[in-house]
C-alpha cells in the first residue's frame, strides 16, 4: 500500500475531475457501498477459484463470527446494490458509476498496490450490444479526455454459459498432456477451472498455452451475432480494436463481450483498465435474470501512465491568487482579516508568516505560484489598505484599500 504526496494529489484530482465529468456527459449517476462486504457476495460473483477469490482477498471474522471482506472489486458491490435495494423497478437500464479504494493481496509492481484505486461503470439492464459499445466508448472518452491517447483496445467474446462448456471441455482435453510441464497453480486449475490457464502470469509462454483452441471458435450463432453487431458499432465510431481470443477475463461472472485497454508498447500486465458483459450476475446475486455491462479502470495505473506520455515533468501547481505578507506589529492581524474576506469572495489565498522579514517572505511568495503578493504593515493596516505587488507578470506595486482588492486581484 502507498501514499498518496502533495505533489501527486493535484494529479489524482485531476484523474477524479475527468472522470466524473465524463460520467455525467454520458448520463451515468454515482453509486458508492461499503469498503466492507459479506465475503459471500464476492466469491458468489468472482469465483472460488479465481486469483481474487482464491489468493488475493483479504478476508476475516468480525467480532459477530460473520465472515467479511474488504471489496476487491466494485461489480459485485453494486450488483448486490442493485438487487438489494429492489433498483430493478426504477427506470432502466440503469446507468451508474464509482469511484473509491479496493484491496487485494496481490504482489506489488508499478501502478499496482493492495490499495488500489478504481473508477468504474456499470449499465444495467440493457440486452443490446449498444451497451456494451457505449461502455467502451466512454472508457475510450475518459482517457482521451485525460490525454492518453497511445492505448490500444482489445476485445473478444467468450459467449454465454454453454458455449464456455463446450470450450472448457475442449481446452481440458488440449492441456492433459502438458500437465507435468505446466506450473503448479496451472495444475490445479486444470482440475477446477481451465479457462484460467490462459491468463496465468507463470505459464504465458507455454507452448499449451500458445497453441491452445480459441473460444471464438466455439461461439453459438447468437454470440457470435452480438459480437459482430458490438464490433459494427466500434467501427461506427472510429474506435479502433484488436480481436484477441486470449482475453478471457479473470472472474467467473463475465459472458459475452469482453476487452481490455493497454499502452501500445506495454505487455500484458500493462493494463490500464479492462470490462465486460455479466448477464448473469444478477440472478447469481439473488435478483432477477438482467444483463449488465461495465469497466474498472485503475487510478494507479493511469497515473503512471499520464506521467510517462502526459506530465513528464509534473502537473503544473494550482495557482494562488495572491500571498499575504504581514510586517510589523497591526500587519498580522489586518493581513489575517483581509485574507478570510477575499476567500469569502472566492479568490485563492495563502497566510504569510508573521515574523520573518519582508525579503524573505518575498522570497517564499514567489515561490508559491501566486499572482500577487499583499504586503500590510503597520501603517498600511492603519491606512486600511494593501501593497499589492505583481508576481506572475510585469507592474507596478500600488496601494489599494481593502474593499478594492478582490477587483484588482481578479484585473487582467
Amino acid at each position: 500500500m502507498h501514499d498518496v504526496l502533495p505533489e501527486d494529489a493535484a494529479l489524482w484530482q485531476f484523474i477524479r475531475e475527468a472522470a466524473q465529468r465524463v460520467a455525467r456527459r454520458f448520463d451515468y449517476h454515482e453509486i458508492v457501498t461499503p469498503i466492507v462486504e459479506d465475503e459471500r457476495v464476492f466469491l458468489r460473483a468472482v469465483g472460488e477459484e479465481s486469483d481474487i477469490g482464491s489468493k488475493e482477498m483479504y478476508s476475516f471474522d468480525d467480532r459477530g463470527g460473520d465472515r467479511i471482506a474488504l471489496r476487491p472489486e466494485g461489480t459485485a458491490g453494486v450488483i448486490r446494490a442493485y438487487v438489494e435495494h429492489g433498483m430493478a423497478s426504477r427506470p432502466q437500464p440503469l446507468r451508474l458509476w464509482y469511484l473509491g479504494p479496493f484491496f487485494r493481496y496481490d504482489r506489488p509492481q508499478a501502478g499496482r498496490y493492495r490499495q488500489l484505486n478504481q473508477f468504474g461503470i456499470e449499465l444495467i439492464g440493457d440486452p443490446n450490444p449498444t451497451a456494451d459499445a457505449e461502455v467502451i466508448d466512454l472508457q475510450r472518452s475518459f482517457y482521451e479526455e485525460l490525454g492518453l491517447t497511445d492505448l490500444t483496445l482489445r476485445i473478444n467474446s467468450i459467449g454465454t454459459p454453454d458455449t464456455r462448456a463446450r470450450y472448457v471441455e475442449a481446452l481440458t482435453e488440449h492441456f492433459r498432456p502438458h500437465a507435468a510441464t505446466l506450473s503448479a497453480d496451472s495444475q490445479r486449475r486444470l482440475e477446477t477451472n481451465v479457462l484460467r490457464i490462459l491468463d496465468s502470469k507463470d505459464d504465458a509462454g507455454h507452448e499449451a498455452v500458445q497453441t491452445a483452441p480459441e473460444i471464438l471458435d466455439y461461439l453459438e450463432d447468437d454470440d457470435r451475432a452480438h459480437f459482430d453487431a458490438v464490433r459494427a458499432y466500434l467501427e461506427a465510431l472510429d474506435i479502433a480494436y484488436i480481436v484477441d481470443p486470449r482475453i478471457v477475463r479473470g472472474l467467473d461472472y463475465y459472458t459475452r463481450t469482453v476487452w481490455e485497454f493497454e499502452p501500445t508498447a506495454g505487455g500484458g500486465q500493462s493494463t490500464v483498465g479492462a470490462g465486460g458483459r455479466y448477464d448473469g450476475l444478477v440472478e447469481m446475486l439473488g435478483g432477477q435474470p438482467t444483463p449488465a455491462v461495465g469497466f474498472g479502470t485503475g487510478i494507479e495505473r493511469i497515473a503512471l501512465n499520464l506521467r510517462e506520455q502526459v506530465f513528464a515533468d509534473g502537473l503544473p501547481p494550482e495557482p494562488v491568487d495572491a500571498v499575504t505578507i504581514p510586517l510589523g506589529d497591526a500587519g498580522p492581524v489586518a493581513a489575517f482579516k483581509l485574507a478570510e474576506t477575499l476567500r469569502s469572495k472566492g479568490l485563492l489565498i495563502r497566510n504569510g508568516t508573521p515574523g520573518r522579514s519582508l525579503k524573505a517572505q518575498l522570497r517564499g511568495a514567489g515561490r508559491s505560484n501566486a499572482r500577487y503578493a499583499l504586503i500590510i504593515g503597520d501603517s498600511e493596516a492603519a491606512e486600511g489598505v494593501a501593497q499589492v505587488k505583481p508576481l506572475a507578470a510585469a507592474g507596478d506595486q500600488a496601494a489599494v484599500p481593502f474593499a478594492e482588492v478582490a477587483a484588482a486581484l481578479r484585473a487582467p
